[in-house]
């Protein structure tokens, strides 16, 4: 036997992105307040943990985002359209032209009518 029949051969197996939410993909526009002012923009998808933006600039990974979602009252079968203030981090950036991307973790987030 030949030293080669003793080395196994290591697979690599193919990297996998693991999500914690299923991601709905709503084009919503908004605006996004950052620690260097605000930012309009378009999500590109939305889940219950996230939000991936679209931005004309790359926001740096841990920068504090904060924004408001409106969620019409027929979808949620309320009285009232409810709007959903958020506060999250960018967890990752990056471009893809002709826009940029930033993904965001919601870390805090409070209903109002």
């Amino acid at each position: 036997m030949s030293s080669r029949d003793h080395n196994p051969v290591k697979r690599q197996r193919p990297v996998t992105e693991v999500r914690s939410a299923v991601r709905f993909p709503l084009r919503l526009p908004m605006r996004v307040v950052t620690d260097h002012g605000a930012l309009e923009t378009v999500t590109a998808n939305i889940s219950s943990s996230g939000v991936l933006f679209e931005f004309d600039q790359l926001l740096p990974v841990n920068a504090r985002v904060q924004f408001a979602l409106t969620m019409p009252a027929v979808t949620l079968g309320a009285s009232a359209d409810v709007v959903i203030h958020c506060v999250g981090h960018v967890v990752r950036s990056y471009a893809s032209p002709p826009r940029c991307h930033a993904a965001a973790v919601i870390d805090e987030y409070r209903f109002t009518e």
